[in-house]
């Protein structure tokens, strides 16, 4: 429509029909009069700029005013002609003109304003985090797979392929493997455990002598795979995966005894009333079950309780997916310990014995394909396979991990990590030692503890060596916590503990630690043959 066709408004209708009129027009969306796609304004503007109050729209000139006429007035012709073609109804079109004018039907004018308010560049500090970066993550997924692809077929044309079972497997593997002698035997420590709340809850026996029995019993259930690795030799593989299972046995005992004690507490205190039931199923607490006993055993967590929710049915093709995964990134794990891990660990001379600018490129060459088999481990452990035990066993808490990638400092990080064992050190360890005087530092303090202990037994205890690499490991992570809490408060909603959690805890720790205890392994085997 032509400007000279708009009407004068001010000539034909009062000031109180302008207002009306005005009102009228500035609900039209801000977009209605786009010709090509190109709108008058900010398309995340509710209304349009001008006309935010009666009388300054009554101040604007005549040729401000046509003007808004014109784009409203083109707006409703191109609604109109929407709403046409919406309905099946076929107009004759002959381009974007309009016929008998010969005036484009565009409503963004030469004279319109082009900057309507104060903006921030998309990678300004500002503006940063409120912008998606979708494309620029799909641009570091196809640089590091052309990177990692061009080493992967540079080390197979310079090395070979370097995939040796005797890695995985030793020739005495079935005969002295303590996995096959210690692991099914486990079982028996549960079963014991049972026939000692069973006489509790009956009152056959006081509970100091509970309180004995379950010490012993949890002592042994921990010492007995310590003494069976240490008494024979075997690959690191077997007695890791032993040790695994017999911390984790250890971790389900203590939870099961801690929260029968204190259910007979609880009952106890409701019978002699002494005390109001925190629970509305106390009724539950009664007696110790077998079948919820065997059911804790074998789900993917580590704080008992009676019932657990739980799904409606198995999902037969979702599991068969999950262990088709789990496969093929087990493999692909094993693919980078053995083709770049091990060439390297082998070449390497002790990093605390040498040139230290050495054992820097050492430590930064391994962490790499370190953080790749990290990351592979967590993928297959703390996803597939905890997820495919619970579908299989209708477990339906699958919260095993969260967002520990994005933990803002080190506590953050421990807490998100591992949720099962974060879950377990809250409720049978930090909390028991709030209610008993302990001030909060020195819980923590005694939680990171617990994990360097059971970490040294990992990986100690198979690789034959007490040297607390990994003890010292995770207590180092104490100062860590402190220093990465003072720059989260200095420096607010910064990335700062972020970037120093994956710098010392996956650039640097990881590998030197692969590198100390290859190293003290290797030395060990020396000084045996002599």
């Amino acid at each position: 429509m032509a400007l000279s066709d708009t009407p004068n408004i001010a000539e034909t209708t009062t000031k109180t029909a302008i207002r009306a009129d005005i009102r009228r027009r500035t609900t039209v969306q801000p977009d209605a009069g786009i010709g090509i796609g190109v709108g008058l304004y900010d398309s995340s503007s509710k209304t349009t700029n001008s006309f935010e109050d009666d009388d300054h729209a009554l101040n604007n000139n005549d040729f401000n005013q046509n003007a808004k006429d014109e784009q409203i007035r083109a707006g409703d012709d191109t609604k109109e002609e929407s709403k046409g073609i919406n309905g099946g109804e076929k107009k004759k079109k002959t381009g974007q003109h309009r016929r008998g004018t010969g005036v484009l039907h565009y409503a963004y004018r030469p004279s319109s304003s082009a900057h309507h308010r104060i903006k921030e560049s998309p990678l300004s500090s500002d503006a940063i985090f409120k912008q998606s970066h979708a494309g620029l993550f799909n641009l570091c997924i196809v640089v590091l797979v052309a990177v990692n692809g061009r080493l992967i077929i540079e080390n197979l044309m310079k090395y070979g392929l370097l995939i040796n079972s005797n890695f995985w497997f030793s020739s005495r593997s079935l005969k002295e493997w303590p996995l096959l002698m210690c692991c099914l035997s486990l079982l028996v420590f549960p079963l014991a455990a049972y026939v000692v709340e069973k006489l509790a809850w009956k009152k056959y026996i006081s509970d100091p002598v509970v309180i004995t029995l379950h010490i012993i019993i949890t002592t042994t259930a921990i010492l007995y795979p310590v003494f069976m690795i240490l008494r024979f030799g075997s690959v690191v593989l077997s007695g890791v995966s032993l040790m695994l299972c017999a911390c984790i046995n250890w971790l389900k005992l203590t939870s099961f005894v801690h929260t029968n004690y204190d259910m007979r507490s609880l009952v106890n205190s409701a019978d002699k009333g002494e005390a109001e039931s925190t629970s509305s199923n106390i009724e539950l607490f009664y007696d110790v079950d077998f079948n919820s006993l065997v059911y804790f055993m074998a789900a993917p967590t580590l704080c008992y309780q009676i019932r657990y929710p739980r799904t409606a049915f198995v999902r037969k093709g979702w599991v068969l997916r999950q262990l088709i995964k789990l496969i093929i990134f087990t493999g692909f794990m094993g693919f980078i310990i053995e083709q770049y891990i091990n060439p390297i660990v082998k070449n390497s001379r002790h990093p605390l014995k040498g040139d230290i600018l050495y054992a820097i490129e050492r430590v930064l060459k391994l962490s790499v394909p370190n953080l790749y088999v990290w990351l592979c481990m967590f993928y297959c452990f703390f996803h597939l396979w905890l997820n495919i035990l619970a579908e299989l066993l209708r477990f339906g808490d699958r919260e095993f991990y969260k967002d520990w990638w994005n933990a803002q400092t080190i506590e953050e990080y421990w807490r998100l990590w591992n949720m099962p064992v974060h879950k377990w050190i809250v409720r049978h360890l930090y909390f028991p030692c709030l209610r008993n005087g302990i001030p909060k530092g020195s819980a923590v303090l005694i939680a990171f503890f617990m994990s360097a202990v059971f970490h040294e037994l990992c990986i100690a205890v198979p690789c034959h060596i007490f040297k607390f690499w990994a003890f010292i490991g995770i207590m180092f992570q104490v100062p860590l916590v402190l220093l990465t809490n003072y720059l989260q408060n200095k420096f607010q909603n910064s990335m700062v503990g972020n970037i120093i959690f994956w710098c010392f805890f996956s650039i640097l720790g990881q590998p030197m630690c692969v590198l100390l205890y290859y190293h003290d392994v290797m030395n060990q085997k020396v000084n045996n043959t002599k």
